[in-house]
């Protein structure tokens, strides 16, 4: 019996669960349950306990509590996170995902920050990582097929974000190729994928995620790039819930695109989130940048577009690409 489970049990019957039912359920001791209570109240959760009643969970209003044992119980994923490392403050989500990796840890393994003060972007850019608003996470995997074949893995998480937050609030969300979450034409979330591998194989791959959750106000410089499911949705979230509903999408999303190691099977649903299909837009091509218009994203992941100048179809595979009407494409 671990205490996520009790904590688990008691969120979802969502009124009194007796001592005594407890006790059967795990089939422990009514002083284990007893110790399990205690615990779980040292780390910060209500508990009532009522003779006859037996134990219910009071959730507070707009609390927000981000632990590892708050995350394990809104968990349901049969092998993502089996392995949880949960800090308070860490360099970068990455790197400690990348150095289990290393030890040999198995696929699954997700690291979740409260605070990063080493974050990093896409081409290196640094990522503000605040602590007790947001969640920068990530994941290691060790997918059987080429390396070539990995590159659409931010595809995937960018569509398990996108699902997850989906549930959460109701405004609509939108994907910014390749794996920007935008929500009102700003950006909610980033995604970094970095792979260790050889010519003819994968050692690891980790994917990490930072999401703007609960910021009530994005600094000035960025306001009108960026955004939080808070400024957005004008609730407080619960990020543990979240950073579970993100894995679960995920281990859905992988299995599919484990059938045929491409996009293939995920194409049509990633299209419709597309905030760029058939849409202007403007392609930063170092050989020299072009508009056009976007007509979807292939198996592998590259952008469709149409140029302008000509009308002949081009594959964008990497670079910058801008949507009219989002990061400030006007």
């Amino acid at each position: 019996m671990k205490n996520e489970e009790i904590l688990k049990k008691l969120r979802d019957t969502g009124g009194y669960v007796s001592g005594q039912e407890l006790c059967e359920y795990y089939g422990v001791s009514r002083t284990a349950i007893w110790k399990a209570i205690k615990q779980l109240e040292k780390d910060g959760y209500v508990i009532e306990a009522q003779n006859n009643k037996g134990y219910k969970l009071v959730e507070k209003d707009g609390a927000d509590v981000f632990t590892k044992i708050e995350i394990e119980s809104y968990m349901d994923t049969t092998w993502i996170g089996r392995k949880l490392v949960f800090c308070k403050e860490t360099g970068s989500t990455n790197l400690d995902a990348k150095d289990l990796a290393e030890k040999g840890e198995a696929a699954g393994a997700v690291v979740v920050a409260d605070m990063q003060t080493a974050g990093r972007g896409r081409r290196g850019r640094e990522w503000v990582s605040p602590s007790g608003k947001d969640i920068y996470m990530s994941l290691m995997l060790r997918p059987q097929c080429r390396p070539d074949k990995a590159s659409v893995l931010t595809l995937v998480m960018a569509i398990s974000v996108l699902e997850a937050v989906q549930e959460l609030i109701p405004q609509t969300c939108n994907i910014k190729w390749p794996n920007d979450i935008v929500i009102n034409n700003r950006k909610v979330c980033g995604i970094l994928t970095e792979m260790s591998a050889e010519l003819d194989g994968i050692h690891y791959v980790v994917i990490g995620a930072g999401i703007n959750v609960n910021q009530q106000q994005m600094a000035k410089e960025i306001q009108d790039k960026a955004t939080s499911l808070y400024i957005e949705g004008g609730e407080m979230i619960k990020r543990a819930k979240l950073v579970a509903r993100v894995l679960h999408y995920f281990e859905e999303n992988y299995a599919v695109f484990e059938k045929s190691w491409d996009f293939s099977g995920l194409v049509d649903k990633y299209n419709s989130y597309l905030v760029n299909r058939n849409r202007e837009v403007r392609v930063l091509d170092p050989k020299g940048e072009y508009d056009g218009i976007a007509r979807g994203i292939n198996e592998k992941g590259e952008l469709i577009v149409e140029r302008k100048s000509d009308k002949e179809t081009v594959l964008v595979y990497a670079g910058e690409v801008s949507v009219r009407g989002i990061y400030g494409y006007v």
